[in-house]
């Protein structure tokens, strides 16, 4: 049986970028849209390249993933967002990879460059903060998302590939002040989590994380590489856990946000 693959994208509210993502996935055998809250014209540009659009609103990015990767056809899905950009050679590879003859592999992690504006920060992601890689090329009913909103849990069958050469250009946030509100938006998430699976954690341990996580990111993953951008985002990965777990408990004490 020929391999086909379906290209799954989240969306919310892109129309900034939604046309270049798209325009970049027609290598594609059928791409699949699902648009979660929004209400820009992104359903109107993805109308322009396909009419597997489906519109709906979802509490945990885990069920709108594992919902999107149902109504893909294809015996393999590359799953990104919006404003995850493929380019003219890693489409190649991953055509190249998926249509072997002697391909037993069933996952392929592809790397991930991260844009701030248009400055390409290579080190020091990671810790809830940033993602230097994805395994977003699977083969259907292989993967499986964990029911919470932010970063959920993964579940892999099967073998993994080599990891591609190519990285996926991820265009992040436009700037600082985007940095900010998005760890804004993720600590709030996480923190929702947090009180749905009663975790006991401890003040100390989260204060001992600061320390664990910049450390990590800002010198095993080279962030210092980075100058002064690189100790922000080593700072906001060390801080995460405690922000999200600070914002749990005040939530659950006072009904705050």
């Amino acid at each position: 049986m020929k391999n086909t693959i379906s290209a799954l994208i989240m969306v919310h509210n892109e129309e900034n970028i939604l046309d270049s993502c798209l325009n970049k996935l027609q290598f594609c055998d059928e791409i699949v849209i699902v648009l979660d809250k929004s209400t820009d014209n992104s359903k109107k540009i993805s109308e322009k390249y396909t009419n597997k659009i489906f519109i709906g609103s979802w509490e945990y990015e885990g069920e709108r993933r594992n919902f999107g990767i149902s109504k893909c056809s294809s015996n393999w899905v590359l799953e990104i967002d919006a404003d995850e950009h493929v380019s003219k050679e890693l489409a190649e590879e991953i055509t190249k990879n998926i249509c072997k003859e002697k391909n037993t592999y069933s996952n392929f992690h592809i790397k991930i460059h991260n844009f701030i504006g248009t400055k390409l920060i290579k080190f020091g992601w990671g810790g809830s903060f940033g993602r230097s890689g994805v395994t977003c090329l699977f083969k259907k009913g292989t993967k499986k998302w964990g029911k919470q909103r932010v970063h959920p849990e993964l579940k892999f069958e099967g073998s993994f590939g080599p990891d591609l050469k190519h990285p996926i250009d991820h265009y992040f946030v436009k700037n600082i002040s985007e940095l900010l509100k998005k760890f804004d938006n993720w600590t709030f998430l996480k923190s929702l989590d947090l009180i749905d699976q009663n975790k006991q954690e401890s003040l100390i341990r989260n204060i001992r994380r600061i320390f664990s996580r910049f450390l990590k990111n800002y010198y095993k993953r080279k962030g210092y590489k980075e100058g002064k951008l690189g100790f922000l985002i080593a700072l906001l990965a060390g801080l995460f856990p405690l922000i999200s777990f600070l914002r749990a408990k005040i939530k659950k004490e006072n009904n705050l946000q």
